[in-house]
């Protein structure tokens, strides 16, 4: 599968593009999360608020975020 990344420990990492609108203004920005973490998850939401492996990594402002998804999949 080719957006599958290895991550140096060896567990399988995911390019997945989060885009954010800030006063009329959308940002987005690629962050790499663990496969088999998302793999737990019929939708990417409930893993990106939901999940302690990736709250533990980074912030997702829900109130913000528009969309999600997985490069090469959208």
């Amino acid at each position: 599968m080719s957006d599958v990344v290895p991550e140096v420990t060896g567990g399988a990492r995911v390019p997945v593009r989060l885009v954010f609108a800030d006063r009329g203004s959308f940002h987005e920005t690629t962050v790499q999360l663990p496969a088999d973490v998302l793999a737990r998850y019929e939708r990417l939401i409930d893993a990106l608020r939901g999940d302690e492996a990736i709250t533990a990594e980074i912030y997702v402002d829900a109130r913000r975020l528009v969309a999600a998804f997985i490069e090469g999949r959208a």
